[in-house]
């Protein structure tokens, strides 16, 4: 059973920075391609990122050179390193496989972008 704890989110101001960090139970960790996650109010939850095992990366083209996906294999995390942030950015982020695996979701982090 895998078990993916979300947080780092909150409140910051346009053009602000933060850092996500999931946490990931289980084994074989590493084999998986791992994504983050966002559903603003109204929407239905999008793909930003994802990174597989050996670190390629894949960006949606609406956070394209602000934000970054990393990994640490050993510790079990995934990382969102978001910057520029603007008020579209907005939403709960998850962190899930890739595809996304229904019995995996979390609760998220609350991401709020405003002045």
């Amino acid at each position: 059973q895998v078990q993916l704890v979300e947080s780092g989110g909150g409140l910051v101001q346009p053009e602000g920075s933060l850092r996500l960090s999931c946490t990931a139970s289980g084994n074989y960790f590493s084999i998986y391609i791992m994504g983050w996650y966002r559903q603003a109010p109204g929407k239905q939850r999008e793909l930003v990122a994802h990174i597989s095992g050996d670190g390629t990366t894949y960006y949606a083209d609406s956070v394209k050179g602000r934000f970054t996906i990393s990994r640490d294999n050993a510790k079990n995390m995934v990382y969102l390193e978001m910057n520029r942030l603007t008020p579209e950015d907005t939403a709960i982020y998850y962190c899930n496989q890739y595809p996304p695996n229904a019995r995996y979701w979390g609760q998220g982090t609350q991401v709020t972008v405003s002045s």
